[in-house]
């Protein structure tokens, strides 16, 4: 075989991997400039593979993803120390395949990416790879340079600390949606009433500006603080703006334009009809994957 048949050969291989692989890493990091790097360090990797010696190709590439991904993360921890406000996961515009697969669609969501915030790198690893990608453990201990036994711990507990943390329940993307356009029409028409109404007591509001937007530099507890703090905002801008709906992480969201550029991205969370959770993305950086859908999988 030669070098460029050899080439042809892994890249086809690569190829048909790929979206898997953007979506592991992209659980892991919650970036997806750096889930890119991944790939592309993982692509420089597998093309130096012996394809013949290599019994299981997905497992070798999530491998190898993986382990690209934990240097990542632990480096990606020491920039989160420095930075400015809250860090929010970068928004993926995905495709409405995403939407009709319930366990990736939450995966993936914005609620659930922040829960995976507060786990060592270590334990996001097994964490995703188990609990979303259902690898087995010993193909783990190999990606994450542990024992088996080491891995089984480590997954009991970090499902024990995401099951403490994330949603209680998985709401419809229906009851989002509903709970998103009553906010929409409250927002629009300046109704703090409308507002309060649709926000739960216990809201709470996270806006990422990466220290180049304006935005809150701490979370914002409660339906009363977050609605004054929305009109407050709206009320304070020069130019109207223009509300659009999307899909964002698998789940309806909104995005802002002021002066026709894309200034921020909402996504919601809702439990029994209103909205628990705003998450609002205005740092530019962040915003690159809203243009274009980014296609995920499990598979």
């Amino acid at each position: 075989m030669n070098d460029d048949h050899a080439v042809d050969r892994a890249t086809g291989i690569f190829v048909a991997h790929r979206n898997l692989l953007f979506t592991v890493a992209y659980e892991m990091l919650g970036s997806a400039a750096d889930a890119e790097d991944v790939l592309q360090e993982t692509w420089l990797r597998w093309v130096d593979v012996e394809l013949e010696q290599v019994r299981d190709q997905r497992a070798y590439l999530v491998r190898i993803t993986t382990r690209q991904a934990l240097n990542r993360l632990r480096a990606m921890s020491r920039r989160k120390e420095s930075y400015i406000g809250p860090w929010l996961p970068d928004p993926l515009l995905t495709t409405p395949d995403v939407a009709e697969d319930a366990e990736l669609a939450e995966s993936v969501s914005m609620a659930v990416m922040l829960v995976l915030e507060t786990l060592s790198p270590t334990e996001r690893a097994v964490f995703v790879l188990r609990e979303v990608f259902d690898v087995g453990y010993d193909e783990i201990a190999a990606a994450v340079d542990k024992t088996p036994a080491a891995v089984r711990q480590i997954a009991h507990r970090a499902r024990r600390h995401v099951d403490a943390r994330r949603p209680r329940t998985v709401v419809s993307r229906s009851e989002t949606q509903a709970a998103l356009e009553s906010f929409l029409r409250a927002l629009e028409g300046g109704d703090l009433q409308g507002l309060l109404d649709v926000l739960a007591p216990e809201v709470v509001y996270m806006g990422d500006g990466g220290g180049v937007k304006h935005a809150a530099l701490r979370p914002i507890v409660g339906a009363d603080k977050v609605a004054r703090l929305l009109a407050g905002s709206l009320g304070r801008s020069s130019v109207p703006p223009v509300f659009g709906p999307t899909v964002v992480n698998g789940g309806p969201a909104l995005t802002i334009h002021l002066d026709g550029e894309l200034d921020a991205v909402i996504a919601a969370r809702a439990e029994d009809g209103r909205i628990t959770g705003l998450y609002v993305v205005r740092n530019p950086e962040k915003l690159s994957r809203i243009t274009s859908e980014t296609p995920l999988t499990l598979r």
